[in-house]
């Protein structure tokens, strides 16, 4: 008499909840590892236009647009490259002069800005590429990362 312990259909009801249960857990894995890029990248950038607004806040009023507009889009793009955020450069980064009432205004040399606005702009991540089988027919969607320092001129 042959006693078997486990029988092929319960072999095979195993190796099929293995399969739902590492599915849900691959999803998982790559929803971290896709969303956890798009918030360091957002921070990265966000320090980077601290940065670069603290710079240009404490830059000279004599050369604050001939020097200080593009030693702060620098320090941005500096910055996102040392972070490893791929296909940025210099056009995403806007630096705005504003007046004594906080109103957009001109960087011009000689005249002292009431304070500086370093932002990121048209500048896309795309998430989801990891998750093609969950999203459906898109393998990807873009959003927006746009993070922005107001800070008052200090000279």
């Amino acid at each position: 008499m042959r006693t078997h312990s486990c029988s092929s259909s319960q072999r095979g009801g195993a190796a099929v909840e293995f399969g739902i249960v590492l599915a849900l857990l691959v999803t998982l894995l790559a929803g971290i590892f896709g969303f956890g890029r798009a918030f360091w990248y957002y921070d990265a950038l966000t320090k980077a236009t601290r940065d670069a607004a603290r710079t240009m806040s404490v830059n000279a009023k004599a050369s604050i647009a001939s020097q200080g507009v593009p030693a702060a889009r620098q320090t941005v793009v500096d910055a996102a490259t040392s972070a490893g955020i791929d296909n940025f450069s210099s056009a995403n980064v806007s630096v705005s002069c504003l007046d004594k009432n906080l109103n957009d205004s001109s960087c011009t040399d000689g005249t002292a800005p009431g304070a500086i606005r370093v932002e990121i702009v048209n500048y896309t991540l795309s998430v989801g590429q990891y998750l093609p089988f969950v999203i459906g027919s898109a393998t990807s969607y873009s959003t927006p990362l746009a993070p922005r320092t107001t800070m008052r001129y200090m000279l």
